[in-house]
């Protein structure tokens, strides 16, 4: 079939059975919104609000259509503004990946950064924000998902007939997470009428009141999570938890496991908000007495995570793997020798060389090998100070003549107190003994261990 819009090919996504986990007596079934065109289940309200909008007279094109997203719903509406000729502004909280960011200004949408440390009511929360603009913007537009019928709309006469149809009529659970509470409200709304025994699972992110505010009645005080685009600190106004036999709390390292595993033994690249809902399916399958199909999404493709969850770098500064119990100053190198993760330079390879694997790496000191051996370290001052001094072409001298030869080494036993004054001088500490280098630990190692110990 030829589509003659990407918008036609929202919808109809395929569903997997998933066996890489133990389920007990149940069966586990994925549904791969992933593979809608922007990439996630939000694609199906981003065209329903919009559409919507249309139909009710409230938009035209070359309005400006203003919303707050956590999440995909900001792909979503930004796919379809760009192909129906809308300006869009998205104001999201600081802890969207930066795959997400970077895909939303290529699709011609302008970004709004506000906050992910406040709750609602203060002006930086992301709502709020969004909600004040467009007051403030001339012919503007405030989607606001969380209070947007039409946003359940799209589940209701869209996901929920195609699960329907492709589990043959045998679904007997679905686990489900709630943002703006849009797909759960929406499948509510259909199996209510086509399948009342169906019960639904809430799978909520750790910190978020909403496992909590269905067990119990009531929530106490929101916290923070990593895991994106689920969960919430406030009630949404569509939501609809009638059908919600239970909730269950995932925490962030739960959820990126599992993710990572469904990659690993599935060949599925599920974002993060998949791992909470599989972890809260497997659970749930484990309680049953009677075999059970149960069915779950993903929510959206990994690929917007690959700096994240799926970047070993960022598991370990965020304490999701490696060793927890920091000793040493061996204990604090983020990229060790040993792994060979230490991102290095030769001493006979150019500035130019030196500068290009600085900024792919994203870090700013090199150490410098001479026979597989610490040589010096080469940081991004001395690039700066050799090029203002002898101008572009140093680009193509040798980095031996710009390297600190002068070091500064901590045996990989030494305490962590040993590292303190060295970062204090605005130097990186080098962890090595005698002809063994281990590895580097930097201020941004040395702040993450602090943070971490925060946490506990």
């Amino acid at each position: 079939m030829v589509y003659s819009s990407v918008l036609e090919i929202i919808g109809n996504t395929p569903v997997l059975e998933v066996k890489a986990f133990d389920l007990g007596l149940c069966r586990l079934f994925l549904k791969l919104e992933s593979q809608n065109p922007a990439g996630s289940i939000k694609d199906r309200i981003g065209l329903s609000m919009i559409e919507v909008a249309e139909k009710e007279g409230k938009i035209k094109p070359g309005d400006t259509l203003i919303e707050a997203t956590a999440g995909n719903t900001g792909l979503g509406l930004a796919l379809a503004a760009s192909q129906k000729g809308y300006r869009l502004i998205l104001v999201i909280p600081d802890k969207m990946s930066s795959e997400k960011v970077l895909h939303l200004k290529a699709l011609g949408s302008e970004i709004r950064m506000t906050r992910s440390d406040v709750e609602k009511g203060h002006p930086e929360y992301y709502q709020d924000y969004a909600e004040r603009l467009s007051r403030e913007i001339p012919n503007s537009y405030f989607i606001n998902q969380f209070e947007n019928p039409a946003n359940p709309l799209a589940h209701e006469t869209g996901t929920g007939p195609e699960i329907w149809s492709q589990m043959n009529h045998r679904v007997d659970a679905i686990s489900v997470g709630s943002g703006s509470s849009g797909t759960l409200a929406g499948l509510t709304a259909f199996f209510k009428k086509t399948n009342p025994a169906l019960e639904f699972i809430l799978a909520d992110p750790h910190g978020s009141i909403l496992a909590d505010y269905v067990n119990t009645g009531t929530h106490s005080s929101p916290g923070s999570w990593l895991v994106e685009g689920i969960g919430e600190d406030f009630i949404p106004s569509i939501a609809d938890f009638s059908m919600v036999k239970k909730g269950y709390t995932v925490t962030d390292g739960e959820a990126f496991e599992i993710a990572r595993t469904l990659l690993r033994k599935e060949g599925i690249l599920a974002g993060s908000s998949t791992g909470v809902l599989v972890h809260a399916a497997i659970q749930y399958a484990r309680e049953q007495t009677q075999p059970k199909n149960i069915v779950t999404f993903a929510c959206d493709s990994g690929n917007k995570y690959l700096s994240k969850m799926f970047n070993d770098y960022w598991m370990v500064d965020h304490g999701f793997m490696g060793n927890p119990f920091k000793k040493c100053a061996a204990d604090l190198i983020s990229r060790r020798e040993e792994d060979h993760a230490v991102v290095s330079i030769q001493e006979d390879d150019t500035l130019l060389t030196a500068y290009s694997r600085m900024r792919l790496y994203e870090i700013s000191q090199l150490p410098v090998l001479r026979d597989n051996q610490l040589a010096g370290i080469l940081d991004e001052s001395d690039i700066l100070l050799s090029i203002t001094d002898g101008g572009e072409q140093t680009f193509h001298r040798k980095v031996k003549e710009f390297m600190t030869r002068d070091l500064v080494t901590i045996p990989p036993d030494a305490s962590i107190e040993r590292i303190v004054p060295i970062l204090k001088k605005g130097f990186v500490a080098v962890v090595a003994k005698e002809t063994r280098f281990y590895g580097l630990v930097t201020q941004i190692d040395f702040l993450n261990y602090l943070r971490l110990k925060l946490k506990k």
